[in-house]
């Protein structure tokens, strides 16, 4: 199909399991997959392909007519269709179905050189404070280096030939897709993926499969520690659970600890642009249920003042600084954006503050940067309100992160009128026509009369928290 060294692959799908054999194909040819969360809208999508300058697409059946209104939109021209199409996919037009490529013998594949440290391997998309999200460019090295830090002691034991695990958590996320689906594979463990997360399909494929690993963001927790409908199910097979993506609080850890009979619950810590730098060590993972553990292999980390970047010591709390194989390249076409996260000597701002214990284990408070966190998904304030101050009767818009026990966070908008008949459903549902379901603004809208901003006009959003 024309797909070599330099040409970008998007996969906008959810679990499937043909996503890594797509994924693994577009790498082996030399190319770049750019993941792309698969409930995007088609304005959102159409930003990503042409943002990353995707030549061809992969995407699932249920999901064509948006993925072919934006691929239209940037004059993306080669389209597959993972699953069954029949007819619907014809050799000769721009929709290719998967299961004619599986017809082609490879006979013509010739295995590409790439080099490691400077080919990217993987543009997934991370969300900025200032703007739309940046393309992060992650290399083969920075891939295969980190899939080999998860895996390198007993201490971690997070994958193993032969076990099971459940691939609940999305593929295009960089913990779903390194810690889960690549790492795993490697292992040669068996990955079970679901396409998206439904209670019963969730419990069922845990006693189905007898799955021991399962990875989850912390609603899931505190759906596994506090939902009736678990009690139904034994789910006594599971020796291991992982959480990432936002904080767990120790009472929720020692609550679904004590229900589901599961002595490892420990929680990870990484970002799109390191993948896992992170991880509490099984074996002593209820000492200290809040920590995201220690470094894991070849990580420096240390926490600094944000004001003066000068080094904290233990029990102080600054911005976590980290530095290793796995850290990106940096940001697609953005220079200046990779410059101020990334100092000359290496270390990658976090923008998460934090502090570490005497015994060198690490907790994350709170974040300098403005991200809210939605099921672990990033939502950027700045890309809500630059759609916010469109709607004609509004004057000003900021958006902040509250506290949502399902969600972990949720947005909320403040509001300042410029007609006195906008009402609060009507902004609501402003949003949620433009944009992906986690960043609706399930916070609510709350009306002002003015945002509060700093000299230079920056939103002070912790004013508003």
């Amino acid at each position: 199909m024309g797909f070599s060294r330099g040409s970008i692959l998007s996969i906008c799908s959810p679990n499937v399991p043909e996503y890594c054999s797509v994924f693994f194909g577009a790498l082996a040819s030399g190319g770049t997959v750019s993941p792309v969360n698969p409930t995007y809208t088609a304005g959102e999508l159409a930003y990503q392909f042409e943002n990353s300058a995707t030549d061809m697409i992969a995407t699932v059946p249920a999901l064509l007519p948006t993925v072919q209104k934006a691929a239209e939109k940037v004059g993306v021209k080669k389209i597959i269709a993972i699953g069954r199409e029949g007819e619907s996919c014809n050799r000769s037009s721009n929709l290719i179905a998967y299961d004619h490529l599986l017809e082609d013998s490879g006979s013509a594949f010739n295995q590409v050189f790439v080099d490691a440290k400077q080919d990217i391997a993987v543009l997934p998309y991370s969300s900025g404070t200032t703007g739309l999200p940046k393309g992060v460019m992650v290399t083969h090295y920075n891939i295969t280096t980190n899939i080999l830090q998860l895996g390198h002691s007993e201490l971690l034991y997070l994958h193993k030939e032969g076990t099971t695990l459940l691939g609940v958590l999305p593929f295009f996320h960089m913990y779903g897709m390194v810690t889960v689906l690549f790492s795993s594979l490697y292992a040669g463990s068996k990955v079970v993926s679901l396409s998206k997360f439904e209670p019963e399909l969730f419990l069922n494929a845990i006693t189905k499969f007898k799955t021991e690993l399962v990875h989850v963001v912390p609603p899931l927790i505190l759906f596994l520690a506090k939902h009736p409908t678990v009690v139904n199910y034994d789910l006594s097979c599971i020796r291991q659970i992982t959480a990432g993506a936002a904080p767990l609080g120790r009472e929720l850890v020692e609550t679904a600890r004590s229900r589901l009979k599961c002595d490892v619950i420990r929680q990870v810590y990484g970002l799109t642009e390191s993948g896992c730098v992170h991880m509490a060590p099984a074996s002593l993972s209820k000492e200290k249920p809040q920590s995201v553990g220690v470094p894991i292999k070849s990580m420096d980390v240390k926490v600094v003042d944000p004001e003066t970047n000068e080094a904290l010591s233990a029990g102080e709390e600054g911005e976590v600084l980290i530095r290793g194989p796995n850290i990106m390249k940096g940001y697609l076409n953005l220079p200046d954006a990779t410059r101020s996260c990334i100092t000359g000597d290496g270390w990658f701002r976090t923008g998460d503050i934090g502090h570490f214990d005497k015994d060198g284990w690490f907790y994350i408070t709170d974040r300098l940067k403005e991200l809210i966190k939605v099921k672990g998904l990033q939502v950027a304030p700045a890309e809500l309100e630059a759609l916010l101050v469109t709607h004609e009767k509004i004057a000003d818009a900021a958006v902040v992160g509250v506290t949502d026990e399902r969600l972990g966070e949720a947005p909320r908008a403040y509001v300042v009128k410029d007609d006195c008949s906008l009402q609060e459903r009507e902004v609501e549902e402003y949003i949620a026509r433009r944009v992906a379901k986690h960043k609706h603004l399930v916070g609510g809208v709350q009306f002002v009369d003015a945002i509060p901003k700093s000299a230079s006009g920056k939103i002070l959003r912790r004013l508003l928290k």
